[in-house]
């Protein structure tokens, strides 16, 4: 009798452990939570074990949505692998593909024009507004609070339309190149982004007064899951789940790129680090992002959107590819070798509404990276789950995991 392959995953050695555990015990019990339930937020599995309603242990079980991104990257030119980036954080995408090319850039030696750095900026705010709006939407549903879901959403599809408008695509964007960007903004764009800045701010204030001094969120958070300004720092956690816990840390201000350093904003910082906090600083973000937005639309310079010297790493305008064969030639090289840039390494870290987006990109020339790897702040985040859940009831769990606001997509890559 022939014996059937059984394939274990990491998983379900964690079940089996807990459960053996729990037997010895003799009054706890053991489930999993997810990789398939809206309050996980994602593919996440949490294997938890329970002494009544108290949570006991909690075990993140991830890998469900693993791509091998990273290595993929290595088979692909660098431009290529721009769409595999909207993956990540798939509800920032334009703010991944910044991040990534800056960190090519920076390997090259590359430097973009000051119109471009403007465009790019404007792309990485409304991917904050557009994040933080799903953040707090969907944080105040996992509460009960609905009304602020809608209110979320609502703004939400005002800037999604903007970068469509932008990008031509509504989550995955594609739209930033190595040396630039894919195209000019589109006439009449910084008119509607001003128009919903406005509209903005009036609906940011209403989640604000449904939600900041409503008695039962006010329960169900302050002084829930509060993280130590230590153990946020050991755990490597960053973005808005750093600053609730009182650590003074942003990479626009402090490691500015593509010219933040031109534009005034505040940096919100939480007192007690629990749950109340982390909705307090996203929330407070999303004023702030509108005001870079206005700052962005008022100064926004003439110019190149696009390095035009870097011939060897950016496409040729199609008109020109029509009309020259000296930029038929070079298109054709970019787009069947890559971009052409020499031998280095580099790594780049860009504050993404999530946390700290970092590459580390090597390459050995020509138009392919040699080695590519990524830091996701997800990843970080879902690794404190363990020591931030245990003592705190199994319905606060809801609260806990949607106060971090993690995504799949870059924690599993």
């Amino acid at each position: 009798m022939a014996l059937q392959k059984q394939e274990i995953t990491l998983g379900d050695i964690a079940l089996r452990n807990a459960e053996a555990e729990s037997e010895l015990s003799g009054d706890r019990m053991v489930f999993s939570a997810g990789p398939s339930h809206p309050m996980t937020h994602g593919v996440l599995r949490l294997v938890l074990e329970l002494d009544g309603d108290t949570i006991t242990k909690c075990d993140p079980v991830i890998g469900y949505l693993h791509r091998g991104s990273e290595k993929i990257a290595e088979s692909m030119t660098y431009n290529q692998f721009v769409p595999y980036t909207d993956r990540f954080d798939y509800i920032a995408s334009p703010a991944n593909n910044v991040a990534y090319a800056i960190a090519v850039e920076k390997m090259a030696g590359l430097t973009v024009p000051e119109r471009c750095e403007a465009i790019r900026v404007l792309s990485c705010e409304l991917a904050r507004l557009a994040s933080h709006l799903v953040g707090v939407g969907v944080y105040g549903m996992d509460a009960g609070a609905l009304t602020v879901f809608m209110y979320a959403y609502t703004l939400r599809e005002k800037v999604l339309s903007l970068l469509e408008a932008l990008t031509g695509g509504r989550l995955t964007t594609s739209y930033t190149r190595i040396g630039g960007v894919a195209r000019d903004l589109p006439e009449g764009f910084l008119g509607h982004v001003s128009k919903v800045c406005d509209d903005a701010l009036f609906d940011i204030d209403e989640m604000d007064k449904l939600l900041t001094r409503n008695k039962i969120f006010i329960d169900r958070t302050d002084g829930v899951a509060v993280i130590t300004k230590e153990d946020a720092l050991a755990y490597g956690l960053s973005g808005a789940n750093l600053r609730a816990s009182g650590v003074d840390s942003d990479l626009r201000r402090d490691n500015p790129y593509s010219g933040y350093e031109k534009y005034d904003f505040e940096v919100p910082i939480g007192t007690k680090g629990d749950c109340y906090d982390r909705y307090l600083v996203r929330l407070e973000e999303l004023r702030q992002s509108v005001g870079i937005l206005r700052q962005v639309v008022d100064t926004m310079p003439e110019g190149d959107w696009y390095n035009k010297e870097a011939k060897k790493v950016f496409l040729p305008p199609k008109q020109k590819v029509l009309t020259s064969m000296e930029e038929l030639i070079q298109n054709f090289m970019i787009t069947t070798q890559g971009p052409q840039l020499p031998e280095g390494e580099a790594y780049f870290e860009a504050e993404n509404p999530k946390g700290a987006l970092g590459f580390f990109v090597v390459s050995k020339g020509g138009g392919v990276p040699y080695r590519l790897r990524v830091r996701g702040p997800s990843f970080s985040s879902l690794s404190i789950l363990p020591k931030l859940t245990l003592g705190h009831m199994f319905p606060d769990l809801t609260v806990i995991l949607g106060s971090l606001d993690f995504i799949m997509g870059e924690c599993d890559r």
